[in-house]
């Protein structure tokens, strides 16, 4: 599903039926934007390219036809035109492919290099023309395949792109005048100069046609693209049952965040199944939205569009999530994994007073970042598996319901690999699981398969995590870990209440708001 399409009105959105949406022409996505600007830099490296290959295979050509003439190998201005292209095309490949460019400008850039490059053939060509073997006749030069390659390539409007063609168009012209200046071609009188070039000109404006046709693509992408109030920006990743965009509120200007449920899913669960389907969308978006915790992901809106494509719309986050973050940095210090455990306690601690189980809780689940002035605030992601207590049927989440296995094997309480009943210890087990992964930067076990981790969730005692990290790790805190890994319910705090009060009472002051804004400030400068 690289680029759903939403065709008719969403069904079950909150959207009001009286608020108004903005109408008018809509910008091309900022991810498609992106994407030429990519195009750009791919494009400027092979001009870059033929022109260094084009011109040393003109001076072969011509010394190999003059029998070996040692006056066609010899460097002339063409050779140093070719060398600031050369240059000049590295340079814009340098600077579209980073990340961090503007695309709308770099793509204006791009414009401005189709007239630099319309400039160096018009000067070349004519500088190698040889009075009495050509004469004035209309030409299509090399000036006008560029024309429309750039038209196709690079989404622009119609205006600028009539502008900056005419502009490489007449530079064969300009080439030509200089001729004449210099006295090396005497090509009559100046109407000639449209003779000659008028294909160019006529290739411009078919350019602009090309170029109407991109943009209007591109806008239907953008209207395609709008779910209920929101549209949709640019692909932040994907998941096990879709993808999730950066979107924007019509009306409020709101940053947020859209997971779409991807349509073979739905595929998956066929005819009534799919209907089923549909009835556990809606209560697994209800469920998440009634939860309140600040440290529980908010939902703002959800919906079902016409192509039965499925959409939760939820707060964008500022930081990265657990997994990322130990990958790249390591383990963490005692002191601020006791902090991230008690902030996800208070999330579990609503959802289970509730009567639901996650199911779920894994290190890609658990969001870090800035929430205001406050760092390391966590927010539980991803409530799609969440089970009801209440409920007596064996399954009744939209993942099951489509033929996805509920939880991730390194992150599996045994109870619910062997399909018993599951309650809120079953997530406080993944909970002693996060830890353990954020305390060595470890899964608790590890193997080829998930079925062979499983096997060892069930049958295997965890190594305690201070024989597998040379970080200090208080002897309070590695024995409630392994506490929450114990094989039996049982066995485990009772609650994530008991959980938070245990943590509550270890010492987590080698971890304060300054040290967390500092860490913040280094590592994600932009997010901090």
């Amino acid at each position: 599903m690289d680029n759903p399409q939403m065709i008719g009105p969403p069904v079950g959105s909150s959207t009001p039926a009286g608020a108004t949406r903005r109408v008018g022409r809509r910008a091309i996505p900022e991810d498609i934007l992106r994407e030429a600007s990519k195009r750009l830099a791919i494009i400027s490296a092979m001009g870059a390219v033929l022109w260094f290959v084009g011109t040393v295979a003109y001076h072969v050509a011509l010394w190999s036809l003059s029998r070996h003439d040692p006056k066609y190998l010899a460097f002339d201005i063409p050779d140093w035109i070719a060398v600031v292209v050369v240059v000049v095309s590295l340079a814009l490949f340098t600077y579209a492919r980073r990340p961090d460019r503007n695309p709308r400008f770099v793509l204006d850039l791009g414009l401005c290099y189709m007239v630099f490059s319309g400039l160096a053939m018009g000067l070349s060509w004519h500088f190698v023309f040889i009075p009495g073997v050509t004469a004035v006749v209309p030409t299509i030069t090399w000036i006008g395949p560029v024309i429309l390659i750039f038209a196709a390539i690079i989404p622009s409007t119609p205006g600028k792109t009539l502008v900056a063609s005419l502009l490489a168009a007449s530079m064969s012209p300009v080439g030509m005048l200089l001729e004449r200046q210099f006295g090396r071609w005497d090509f009559g009188p100046l109407s000639n100069i449209l003779v000659m070039h008028y294909p160019d000109y006529l290739i411009a404006c078919v350019a602009v046609v090309i170029s109407h046709v991109m943009t209007q693509l591109g806008e239907q992408v953008a209207k395609a693209r709008e779910l209920g109030s929101y549209r949709l920006g640019e692909l932040l990743g994907k998941g096990g049952m879709g993808e999730v965009y950066r979107a924007s509120h019509l009306m409020l200007a709101r940053p947020a965040a859209i997971k779409l449920i991807r349509p073979e899913v739905m595929k998956n669960a066929g005819g009534s199944g799919a209907l089923l389907a549909v009835k556990r969308f809606r209560r697994e978006a209800e469920v998440a939205a009634s939860l309140r915790s600040p440290h529980t992901v908010q939902l703002y809106d959800f919906g079902v569009t016409g192509g039965d494509t499925f959409y939760l719309v939820m707060e964008l986050l500022d930081g990265m999530d657990l997994e990322t973050l130990v990958r790249q940095k390591g383990p963490l210090p005692a002191a601020r994994v006791i902090q991230i455990l008690m902030q996800v306690c208070d999330s579990l601690e609503e959802a289970h007073a509730a009567g639901l189980v996650h199911r779920d809780v894994k290190p890609a689940n658990i969001h870090l970042g800035r929430l205001g002035v406050r760092y390391d605030f966590v927010k539980v992601l991803d409530f799609g598996l969440v089970k009801s207590l209440n409920q007596k049927a064996p399954e009744n989440s939209l993942a099951t319901a489509t033929g996805l296995t509920p939880g991730t094997p390194a992150y599996m309480a045994p109870e619910l690999a062997m399909g018993q009943e599951v309650d809120g210890r079953t997530d406080l087990y993944a909970v002693g699981c996060v830890a353990y992964f954020l305390l060595t930067g470890q899964l608790v076990f590890d193997g080829g398969s998930g079925i062979q981790i499983i096997a060892k969730h069930l049958h295997d005692n965890p190594v305690p995590p201070s024989q597998r990290v040379e970080l200090p790790i208080p002897p309070t805190l590695e024995a409630l870990v392994l506490r929450l890994l114990a094989k039996a319910p049982a066995e485990r705090p009772a609650s994530a209440t008991e959980l938070a009060r245990a943590l509550e009472v270890m010492d987590s002051s080698g971890w304060t708001q300054e040290q967390a804004a500092q860490w913040w400030r280094v590592n994600r400068p932009g997010e901090g």
